[in-house]
């Protein structure tokens, strides 16, 4: 059948099972818009900034396993993506961004609005076109979703030119792709395979690092049955927290920069290393030559470049996480450990997560664990990025997949707001939580319009406490207190949430935090919560940049200053 080129976007969306799309209209693009109103069955959510778009769909697409999309103009539309593309990139996210273009005749010559966004955002993309005929339209859309979910997921961008969305031409959506070279690698190899499970059966202190990876593959069970046959102790990263049952037996916590003393002594004394899904980034190795210096080590990933980019491995395993642990498990012998695991929870008396006492002022790992405990762990939370981020990562335990959101690699202040938004509408029945700090939450604070017009009951909590808190902690420890530009100011939160017409609660002192949440849990819509905790409370346990476990500090009892091992 004849279609535009903006008629067969939408076709090939709603192909595509894409019914949810963040955008913002502009020039380049409008020929789409018009074409859109023809499709009732594709929900536009009209965001209030284009990185918004780009982070609600990030964040849809992590809640519901589908390719998140998201719309922009020519120029500086396209170019208001490139933080959210890149934020995707990072964190293996399967996102595709359709942008207009200036049309045909005016590429090259300067025009109004005119960007090379494909220039632009090559390095944050896992793959971009510029399509030139509408008939390229339906086979570019297929390869794009194709490519952006499968292998290791992530962002791609199509570039439209105007008048391409106005052309006429022949609609057929292919059934299949036909890409020569690409062909991500999910079976692993099965000598490697066989090399890991005799590493794993050998082992008297294994550990399992797991990452986000594991979730991407929905290999969560694969994982569980591993640990439990071989009694081996599971390290989620950042990323890769609720891939594996907080609450389990088996589950050590978070280790990093920020993580637990006893997860990262754990790894630092382990004898075999076995990673699923992970990047062995540098918040997680630290210093590369002291990082788990005795283990030998398995690294299981669907990105060949991935493997051995940062640390040696003794047995790499390209493959799809879930297809590598099924074929795993088998070969695996049942073990005991209860030496190892009893060392790791003497690990865990000796080293414990101190929750200090900042008087009558709630400490954000105060508000974390109420949080916890008034939601049943059955929330989703979506975090900023700061200090507030590592102790939700500490602090809330996550039994449940995907529900755990947060940006990691890229570390994008202002991803909460409408990266909830979108996890929101991926899960209209889940009850969701951000996370955020007072500095991160103005970034994008213009997104609660878009919240207040889509009715979405999305809950905010915000731990103010006038500062960068991570930039001002790295200052005080690192910078002897010289405190340059980390002081922030913030409007009334509560006054706030009203203007843009949700309910506003805040909590001032520790006996009020747990009813607010409760307040805000019963309360049909959005709520936006303003915690006022401790203005200087540091993150503890925390390994220095670039050093390792032998120069991590860790807290010890309230009132005493942080020791190092």
């Amino acid at each position: 059948m004849k279609l535009t080129g903006g008629q067969m976007v939408c076709e090939s969306l709603l192909r595509e099972g894409a019914d949810v799309v963040f955008g913002v209209p502009g020039g380049a693009i409008l020929p789409f818009y018009d074409y859109l109103t023809q499709y009732p069955k594709i929900h536009h959510v009209l965001v209030r900034h284009e990185q918004g778009g780009a982070h609600a769909a990030d964040g849809y697409a992590r809640v519901t396993g589908k390719v998140g999309v998201c719309l922009a103009t020519s120029g500086p539309g396209a170019l208001n993506l490139t933080t959210g593309l890149a934020n995707a990139f990072m964190d293996s996210c399967p996102i595709v961004a359709i942008t207009g273009q200036v049309s045909r005749f005016a590429i090259g010559k300067v025009a109004f609005q005119e960007t090379d966004v494909t220039g632009a955002t090559l390095p944050v993309t896992k793959h971009n076109y510029l399509v030139m005929r509408a008939a390229d339209i339906p086979r570019v859309l297929k390869e794009a979703f194709y490519i952006a979910r499968t292998g290791r997921p992530g962002p791609v961008l199509v570039d439209i030119p105007k008048d391409v969305f106005t052309e006429t031409a022949d609609y057929e959506y292919p059934e299949t792709v036909n890409l020569p070279g690409y062909h991500p690698q999910t079976v692993g190899d099965p000598a490697q395979i066989q090399k890991a499970a005799k590493l794993i059966n050998g082992a008297k202190r294994p550990v399992i690092l797991a990452g986000r990876g594991v979730l991407i593959a929905g290999a969560m069970e694969e994982l569980r049955l591993l640990a439990e046959k071989a009694q081996v102790p599971v390290v989620p990263t950042l990323l890769g927290l609720s891939c594996f049952p907080g609450s389990h037996y088996l589950n050590v916590g978070m280790m990093g920069m920020h993580g637990s003393a006893y997860a990262n002594i754990a790894v630092d004394e382990c004898d075999v290393l076995i990673g699923v899904g992970c990047r062995f980034d540098d918040r997680i190795t630290g210093r590369v030559s002291d990082f788990a210096r005795h283990a030998q080590i398995i690294h299981v990933d669907i990105e060949p470049a991935n493997i051995r980019q940062n640390i040696r491995t003794e047995v790499p395993i390209v493959g799809d996480a879930k297809s590598v642990l099924r074929s795993l498990i088998p070969l695996v012998e049942p073990a005991k450990r209860s030496e190892w695991l009893q060392h790791i929870d003497d690990l865990r008396r000796a080293h414990p997560l101190v929750v200090r006492d900042f008087g009558e002022a709630p400490s954000t790992q105060h508000v974390i664990q109420q949080l916890f405990q008034e939601t049943h762990g059955n929330a989703i939370v979506v975090t900023g990025v700061g200090q507030h981020q590592m102790r939700a990562g500490q602090h809330y335990i996550f039994d449940r997949p995907m529900t755990m959101v947060t940006s990691g690699g890229l570390g994008t202040m202002g991803y909460e707001i409408p990266a909830a938004m979108g996890a929101q509408l991926g899960r209209p029945d889940a009850l969701v939580w951000s996370v955020a700090g007072d500095g991160g939450f103005q970034m994008t604070v213009q997104e609660l319009a878009t919240i207040r017009d889509e009715k979405l009951p999305v809950k905010f909590a915000i731990m103010n406490n006038g500062f960068l808190g991570m930039v001002r902690q790295w200052q005080e420890l690192f910078y002897e207190k010289r405190y340059s530009q980390v002081k922030v100011t913030g409007p009334d939160f509560v006054k706030l949430a009203e203007a843009y017409g949700m309910l506003g609660l805040r909590a001032t002192r520790k006996e009020e935090v747990a009813k607010v949440i409760r307040q805000a849990n019963a309360h049909r819509g959005p709520v936006l919560v303003d915690f006022q905790v401790a203005a200087e409370e540091n993150v503890y346990p925390m390994i220095p940049s670039g050093q390792s476990v032998k120069e991590l500090m860790e807290d010890t009892l309230p009132g005493l200053e942080p020791t190092r091992r």
